[in-house]
């Protein structure tokens, strides 16, 4: 785990405090300092009020991975900018809900839904007040529920536990797997270390099945010094809590992610501290499904350019090779972010009873079994191929 998820020197302030404060500040005055430039779709922004462009924090854009129809969470969406974006994106039968758990930021976002709406058409935002990694508890009941049972001893506090728990089981904020993507532009890294891993898990809880996390943050070359880490400044400036680059990816691998692609990262870097490069990255990566594979006879041939690579479960594709592959592996390699790089070769012949699928890596697939649905014995030449 890098230095940043647990450092080894304790932090000397309470971090959510220091990032909902700056933040809050943000939502009054805007502050150059807390994001980076980043260059939008000009014709999503020619509807969105100027409070709104004036107070965006960010680093990249996630919006731009996103499609008609889906329904997606905007995690950390502060006054709404990309939720708006979004909601003329997925179009009137896609759905955008944001979420934060900043008062001053959600009031900004809520105040123009109406007018926005009336502009595109039609209505399809909501912003939830939540902590993004606890995606299950609805901060606004239990607020109610607090203000009616102020908390004055250990036993009331449990009580206050006790109701939380009720809300997160009854009408969690989020529900599982309920929605095709979640986006978040440079607010991960403004999760304190000890919640980073619950962090994915939510991530994970709340996405369909092969659905996609669409995630731009700060990351760095380098382990954050200990100085780094103990500037409450450095923190609510998306700084010390920047996620290493390389363990970046590798966290979403081991809270079960597949198909992690970088779509971009910065050449140059945002900041330089202390010899330590921290930049802009935005990445994609899907949900994983537990389930029983088969052999179905299905095979896949990696197209290259590379001599063989390896997935995050293991299995191997040597270029030009027809590889046997289970069912569910040969529907994941069907669809995005795979299928431009394989071909998929369909068994002749449906497997009326399949078996458990127990096949070592790489190993070929016959083509006797494996020529595709269409497949004839004899076919006669009507013309030249060539010519």
């Amino acid at each position: 785990m890098t230095t940043a998820q647990n450092p080894t020197q304790p932090v000397n302030y309470d971090i959510e405090s220091t990032v909902l404060k700056r933040y809050q500040e943000g939502a009054k005055q805007q502050e150059a300092k807390l994001c980076c430039p980043t260059d939008y779709d000009g014709q999503y922004l020619k509807i969105l009020p100027e409070e709104i462009l004036e107070k965006d924090y960010g680093c990249g854009d996630p919006t731009r991975y996103v499609s008609e129809g889906e329904t997606v969470v905007d995690l950390g969406s502060g006054v709404g900018k990309n939720c708006y974006i979004l909601a003329q994106k997925v179009g009137k039968t896609g759905q955008v809900i944001g979420v934060d758990f900043n008062d001053e930021m959600l009031a900004i976002a809520r105040k123009y839904q109406d007018e926005i709406a009336h502009k595109i058409g039609y209505h399809n935002t909501k912003f939830v007040k939540g902590k993004i990694q606890d995606l299950k508890l609805d901060l606004e009941p239990a607020q109610t529920w607090l203000n009616g049972h102020p908390i004055h001893s250990l036993e009331e506090m449990m009580q206050f536990e006790a109701e939380c728990d009720r809300l997160r089981q009854q009408t969690p904020l989020i529900p599982d797997n309920s929605v095709d993507a979640v986006i978040s532009n440079c607010v991960l890294n403004l999760v304190r270390p000890q919640d980073k891993q619950q962090l994915f898990n939510e991530l994970n809880r709340i996405l369909k099945p092969g659905g996609r996390a669409i995630i731009s943050d700060i990351v760095c070359d380098e382990d954050p010094t200990p100085k780094i880490l103990n500037d409450p400044d450095l923190w609510s400036g998306c700084i010390a809590g920047a996620f290493r680059e390389d363990e970046f990816l590798t966290l979403f691998e081991q809270s079960g992610f597949y198909g992690l692609t970088i779509l971009k990262r910065e050449e140059t870097p945002w900041q330089v501290i202390d010899g330590i490069e921290f930049r802009s990255m935005t990445l994609c990566a899907y949900k994983g499904e537990n389930t029983h594979e088969f052999d179905r006879h299905q095979g896949v041939i990696y197209k290259g350019p590379w001599q063989q690579v390896e997935d995050e479960n293991g299995q191997i594709l040597k270029r030009g090779q027809r590889i046997a592959v289970s069912d569910v592996t040969y529907e994941k390699y069907s669809q995005p972010p795979y299928a431009d790089d394989i071909i998929a070769v369909p068994p002749y012949e449906e497997v009326e009873s399949p078996q458990p699928f127990n096949v070592p890596s790489p190993s070929l697939r016959p083509p006797q079994v494996s020529k595709g649905e269409n497949y004839q014995v004899t076919t006669e030449q009507t013309s030249s191929c060539c010519g």
